[in-house]
């Protein structure tokens, strides 16, 4: 499993290790990734996705699950979400 959000595309970053003599040695930034279960309105389902605490605000933020993948990039989902993002569209425009 990859350590990516579906939601929002965000992975590991690098960076360094600074010690107080100043030392720098490799690390890794990881993000905050949290399993959850988001519910479509418009398809009726539930969906289980591994996204970030950020995207999780912002999915609230932004009213539901639906509202977030109408405003969002389809480069930056994964191809599960990108899936669902489409069906959420057909539902809505019949």
């Amino acid at each position: 499993m990859s350590r990516t959000c579906e939601l929002t595309g965000k992975s590991p970053l690098s960076g360094h290790r600074v010690s107080h003599s100043n030392r720098k040695t490799n690390r890794r930034f990881l993000p905050n990734l949290l399993n959850v279960t988001l519910i479509s309105d418009a398809l009726g389902r539930s969906f289980k996705l591994r996204i970030s605490a950020n995207a999780l605000k912002t999915v609230d933020h932004r009213g539901g699950f639906d509202a977030f993948l109408m405003k969002a990039k389809d480069d930056e989902l994964s191809p599960k979400v990108r899936n669902l993002k489409h069906e959420i569209k057909k539902k809505q425009a019949s």
